[in-house]
């Protein structure tokens, strides 16, 4: 599930411009991620949504981990969401040549593990949008 978050956060950075989701709640039934975006997406954008998510799902894509120093990692993904505390090495997960971030969750080792991504329910508020999702076996 977590390796699908990162999947749908690229996804929605390529389709719309915006940043990676600003709260999201990862579980293993189901998850939720709250995008801000100018518009809510209609039903066919949702559908190309979870089409584009699949499609780098079923691209059966490797997922590696590295250490880095802070100032190193600073120069290829986004910190602004870790914690002032943060340590001096960080580890970045890339997935292909699709994602890559600074995390401390599990992740799978192929993105064909994953399962097929489902968009089960969304809505749209105050310029936020919330988008629910589960993975069902391929």
């Amino acid at each position: 599930m977590h390796t699908a978050e990162h999947i749908l956060n690229q996804t929605m950075v390529r389709m719309f411009g915006c940043e990676r989701s600003k709260n999201s709640h990862i579980e293993r039934k189901k998850s939720k991620c709250d995008y801000f975006l100018s518009r809510q997406p209609d039903d066919d954008t949702v559908k190309a949504i979870e089409k584009a998510v699949n499609t780098v799902i079923v691209g059966d894509l490797p997922v590696t981990e590295e250490y880095m120093p802070l100032d190193e990692a600073a120069k290829i993904v986004d910190l602004s969401k870790l914690p002032d505390d943060v340590s001096e090495t960080l580890r970045i997960v890339r997935i292909g040549d699709y994602d890559i971030c600074a995390c401390i969750g599990e992740h799978v080792e192929h993105t064909s593990e994953i399962g097929r991504f489902e968009i089960i329910s969304h809505d749209y508020k105050n310029g936020r949008w919330r988008v629910r999702f589960k993975l069902r076996d391929s």
